[in-house]
């Protein structure tokens, strides 16, 4: 069986790894954000990566991403057909807003998903206030 490829473009960059040593264009790190209660959730996708590769922090506001996947065929018993994996070092940075809470972000990683857990900082979150009517009797309303 022979594999065949069609894209023009992966076969420019494979040729160009393999004169300069480097990929061509950057390795994507696809990412989803999205609301979920009182928090913002972000998951990027990084089949592959050993979570001891992964490397996050932040400095001021700013969440700073770093993980590296390994090729896995390695040695001179190796004789590579095709190579349209990314590997090597991948970096992405998340601005955080005035509003979320830097130094409560929850990190998880399964089935090749990171998922980081940015809580909405407690001054900011809505909050009922109470009003009291003038016979006494009281209501709340949000904020």
């Amino acid at each position: 069986m022979m594999l065949m490829r069609t894209d023009p473009f992966r076969e420019l960059d494979r040729l160009t790894q393999q004169v300069l040593g480097a990929t061509a264009r950057p390795a994507a790190m696809p990412m989803d954000a999205f609301r979920e209660g009182d928090a913002f959730v972000v998951e990027l996708d990084l089949p592959g990566v050993d979570p001891e590769s992964i490397d996050l922090d932040v400095d001021q506001n700013v969440l700073n991403l770093r993980a590296e996947r390994r090729t896995t065929a390695s040695g001179a018993d190796s004789d590579v057909l095709i190579a349209e994996r990314p590997t090597g070092s991948f970096t992405r940075q998340l601005f955080l807003g005035e509003a979320l809470d830097a130094h409560r972000i929850e990190a998880s990683y399964e089935a090749g998903v990171l998922r980081l857990s940015i809580p909405v900082a407690e001054e900011v979150r809505p909050r009922k206030i109470e009003i009291r009517a003038a016979d006494g009797s009281r209501k709340e309303i949000n904020a």
